[in-house]
């Protein structure tokens, strides 16, 4: 395969038919960097309603970095994968405190800031600041795996490594750096799609796409076998005090880990031969070491995580013992519905929310009905 010619056809292919995206002619390399995490494993539709938001109350990276983590994860609400605007943050105070608040302009360099890996880094290192180095993704894998008929399990470090010795390579040979990394990603984003690819409308198809020529595009690239999803039964508990109308108490997760910094209705996970109330009461004591009774139930939601799957069990509890402590959360607050918008939630959390909200409509979400509330 000649490689020049397979770049110059992809490179002219997006050219005509790249999408008009509002971070896509961009030069500012603080909006490429934020376009480029928030574009990490969520589609483009999601996206589009949080970028200019996020870019309007953080205009730049001294405005990111001087405002409290609590008002990013804020900004962050509903786009998922929390790490992310959390890694966000600390790169930013770590490019005010190291870089005198602008983005360093190599690969070597950004590899040094707190959630920059090897493809964020290349990315805002190639569309940027133009250096020759490759941005490899989940859509670029898919790309060169067809394009070279790469049949090892990309996965494995032989997949890995082919995909990688490909992609630095045409890298350094494309003629506009910027240019070539964007091609790549639309190509796998609106044609290389990962079930049906879409070959009669792309620019390899005429005898540049090995996979192609083979028969093979369907079944590359080559994964292994997905493991069975596991599921998991969580108690929450909408938290009230019997003394007050409904003010309700939440947490703050600890801010290392899954949907770190988020706040929730607390509780956690069901061990086996325990009930549902006596998950929450315990799950209560161990995170903030009151005694809570357990009243009827709120709502029940289904969600999916990356890895697993949960169902979540919400339910009314009082307050009968005992003052909230920090033991297993960062923070914890009273809050009213009225309060509540204040705090960023993860989305199953927000879902009993609205729960709460369509009692309140209902007029049913008084301190006497919850003990006897059928949802």
């Amino acid at each position: 395969m000649d490689k020049t010619t397979l770049q110059q056809t992809i490179q002219r292919w997006y050219r005509a038919n790249r999408r008009p995206l509002p971070w896509r002619d961009e030069t500012d390399p603080y909006r490429i960097w934020v376009s480029e995490v928030m574009l990490q494993q969520t589609q483009v539709t999601a996206v589009m309603p949080y970028y200019q938001k996020f870019l309007a109350r953080f205009p730049t990276v001294a405005a990111l970095a001087a405002a409290p983590v609590d008002e990013v994860l804020k900004a962050w609400e509903g786009l998922g994968y929390y790490a992310r605007a959390r890694n966000l943050h600390r790169a930013a105070r770590d490019i005010v405190a190291r870089f005198d608040g602008r983005l360093p302009q190599t690969r070597s360099e950004l590899l040094t800031l707190p959630g920059f890996g090897a493809y964020t880094a290349g990315a805002v290192a190639s569309i940027a600041f133009g250096e020759p180095v490759p941005a490899v993704d989940g859509n670029v894998k898919r790309v060169i795996s067809r394009l070279f008929a790469i049949e090892d399990d990309i996965t494995t470090a032989p997949g890995r490594n082919r995909i990688q010795a490909i992609a630095t390579e045409m890298a350094r040979t494309a003629a506009v750096s910027a240019e070539w990394t964007q091609a790549l990603m639309e190509l796998g984003a609106v044609v290389c799609a990962p079930a049906r690819p879409r070959c009669l409308l792309c620019p390899a198809g005429n005898g540049l796409c090995r996979a192609r020529a083979a028969g093979l595009a369907e079944s590359l690239p080559v994964k292994p076998r997905k493991k069975p999803v596991p599921h998991y039964n969580v108690a929450a508990g909408v938290i009230y005090k019997t003394t007050t109308g409904p003010e309700f108490l939440i947490a703050q997760r600890p801010l290392e880990g899954m949907l770190g910094g988020l706040w929730e209705f607390p509780g956690g996970k069901q061990e086996p031969s325990e009930t549902l109330p006596h998950c929450l009461q315990r799950e209560i004591r161990e995170e903030l070491n009151i005694e809570i009774a357990v009243d009827g139930p709120v709502t029940v939601v289904n969600h999916a995580f990356t890895h697993f799957k949960i169902t979540l069990h919400a339910f009314f509890a009082r307050l009968i013992d005992g003052c909230p402590q920090k033991i297993g959360v960062a923070n914890w607050a009273w809050v009213t519905l009225e309060t509540i918008d204040r705090f960023a939630f993860g989305r199953a959390d927000r879902k009993i929310i609205a729960a709460l909200r369509r009692l309140a409509a209902e007029n049913t979400l008084q301190v006497g009905n919850f003990r006897d509330l059928k949802v």
